[in-house]
């Protein structure tokens, strides 16, 4: 096959070629296409999308059939592509968002790189050419998030990075989306305390030999509970037929229900998780007639984590797996941490059994035939530190896959301005990752620096390297919810990474943007050396402190702590405590983000 020119002498070469009558996804990828090869070329007259042509195309879609492509759904799914030259052409086909994935992947052929929302690669080629093309892909896992800033918030990005699972619009290609409000952590929301506490503790945990009112889950093997959330769940997917997953699934607390019966079921499974699948499973098959392509969802997490001993999930049940608990700055298959394991309730014979997250992802695998995953990305209590777990990005996302894992969520930090910590780069990586676990993972990341830092990015990739280093050679184990004070963020390894940043920022003096970018990304080793001298007890500067919150604010930044506004960690700060949650009775007891 030849090379296929697509722009020369300042003209196209090539027609977007669409039917006459398009899906809106086809005219989506085509718009994009059309858009993309103006910005690459500048052709006057501009790149033109037509139903009809004479001479060289590229296909979009449907009509793709005249150059002998079509879709074909056990191939492609909602999501693959197909990408292909004939005879001087180029042919697009895909599903019904593989088809605006397959635009994409063809404009990366050409050069392009989608690195942020704000942040895109679309290289200058008046003599455009295209290789030789025959790429088809189709991804492993059919549900794929994560919320950084720029995922929730620009859904045209998301759809570049191939984000599939967000609620989006119907040219983007839909996605996989929940009922909207039954995410997870929906006990309350089924049967919430103060509308049926009072007329029915019995609907509600016993734990001690008492029914809670407060932070309480459900009694499951109460059998009006099972009508209540049948009736609810059923009320709700009528009301949402565009949704395919709901989410019935214990609050984000403990207390789980220790009546008899509930018990029994718990212990004749040896995990507390026995009376929830048990549960779930009667809910998934009473909703089955009416809504056969509907997922009930829940979760395997904490109290939960541990696989059935018999039960098995029903078919048309998600279980959703959580590895809160595990070490985050080395892989799941490797890591040597015995305090990450959590403990069974005991045997018959009276024995404790403590699993790791991967011993209970691998015993899920054999029992689940949607097996998805809730995974963690950053430091929750103080997201500009630094959290080290570069180096398992990929590996992690291999032991999901090889575990049977169909669906992945990665929770980042949820501040509405986003934060530092590299998180544009962590972002990018884990699309990548989430589209395919074998990806070059290297060569990403080098793009993106160069790309996103400019002069500065060997410095930073030194970082990384020295960071990831640090924690590899002491063996330092990181959580989801560090203080600022581990051994990997002293004063002496700060001292390295402040040394590298100034390199980096020497390097752009002279380019605004990617200085002011170096600049962001030195706020998180500002924040963790003022953050720890203060709880020393040391004197800090108050020009310091007001410096540092000028400028996080003046970066668009907003929350430093998951739970907390920046005030409210700034009043911490003050007072000697590490987060402001500090002052809550329950750390979500301050609420949302008011901007």
């Amino acid at each position: 096959m030849e090379n296929i020119r697509i722009a020369s002498g300042g003209k196209a070469c090539v027609t977007i070629l669409t039917t006459a009558t398009p899906t809106p996804q086809e005219n989506y990828a085509a718009t994009e296409l059309r858009h993309y090869l103006n910005l690459m070329t500048a052709a006057r007259p501009a790149f033109v999308i037509a139903g009809e042509a004479e001479g060289p195309v590229i296909t979009i879609g449907a009509a793709s059939a005249r150059l002998g492509l079509s879709y074909d759904e056990t191939r492609h799914g909602e999501d693959g592509f197909t990408v292909k030259s004939v005879d001087g052409n180029i042919a697009l086909v895909g599903g019904v968002r593989g088809i605006i994935y397959a635009v994409y992947e063809l404009l990366e052929q050409l050069g392009c790189r989608f690195f942020t929302a704000l942040a895109e690669k679309v290289p200058c080629v008046p003599e455009l050419t295209a290789p030789p093309l025959d790429i088809t892909q189709k991804p492993v896992l059919e549900y794929r998030l994560h919320s950084y800033k720029d995922i929730s918030q620009f859904p045209r990005f998301a759809v570049k990075s191939r984000i599939n699972a967000s609620r989006t619009r119907e040219e983007y290609g839909g996605g996989i989306g929940y009922v909207p409000g039954w995410f997870v952590h929906t006990f309350e929301k089924i049967i919430h305390p103060d509308e049926y506490f009072d007329t029915h503790p019995e609907y509600f945990s016993e734990v001690d030999g008492k029914r809670k009112r407060e932070f309480s889950q459900l009694c499951l093997t109460n059998p009006d509970v099972l009508e209540i959330t049948v009736k609810k769940v059923s009320d709700t997917l009528r009301a949402h037929p565009e949704s395919r997953i709901i989410s019935v699934s214990p609050n984000d607390w403990y207390s789980f229900c220790t009546c008899d019966a509930c018990r029994a079921i718990d212990e004749r499974e040896e995990t507390n998780a026995g009376s929830l699948i048990w549960f779930v499973n009667q809910v998934a098959e009473r909703i089955e007639p009416e809504f056969p392509k509907a997922i009930v969802e829940t979760l395997a997490y904490q109290y939960s984590r541990q696989v059935t001993k018999h039960l098995e999930p029903r078919h048309n049940v998600c279980i959703r797996l959580c590895s809160i608990e595990s070490c985050f700055s080395h892989p799941f298959e490797t890591c040597d941490d015995q305090t990450r394991k959590t403990p069974r309730p005991p045997n018959p014979a009276g024995e404790v059994i403590h699993t790791s997250f991967i011993e209970d992802l691998q015993d899920w695998a054999k029992k689940s035939d949607r097996l998805y995953i809730w995974d963690y990305t950053t430091g929750f209590a103080h997201y500009p530190a630094p959290h080290a777990n570069w180096a398992v990005l990929q590996p992690n996302m291999r032991s999901f896959i090889n575990n049977n894992v169909k669906g992945v969520f990665e929770q980042p930090c949820g501040a509405w301005g986003g934060s530092t910590d590299l998180n544009e780069l962590r972002c990018y990586l884990l699309c990548k990752l989430m589209w395919d676990a074998d990806c070059d993972v290297e060569t990403h990341k080098r793009e993106f620096c160069e790309f996103y830092y400019g002069a500065a990015a060997e410095h930073v990739l030194e970082y990384i390297r020295v960071l990831t280093e640090k924690v590899n050679r002491d063996n330092i184990h990181t959580g989801f919810n560090e203080q600022c004070d581990k051994a990997y963020l002293t004063d002496e390894m700060l001292d390295i990474y402040e040394a590298l940043f100034a390199k980096a920022e020497a390097a752009v003096l002279g380019d605004a943007i990617r200085l002011m970018r170096v600049k962001k990304a030195q706020l998180s080793f500002r924040w963790v050396r003022m953050k720890n001298a203060q709880m020393r007890g040391e004197a800090i500067d108050p020009a310091q402190v007001g410096q540092f919150f000028e400028d996080w604010r003046a970066h668009g930044l907003t929350r430093i702590d998951e739970w907390v506004s920046a005030e409210t960690t700034l009043r911490a700060f003050l007072d000697g405590k590490w987060r402001g949650t500090d002052y809550y009775h329950h750390w979500t007891d301050e609420g949302p983000e008011r901007l």
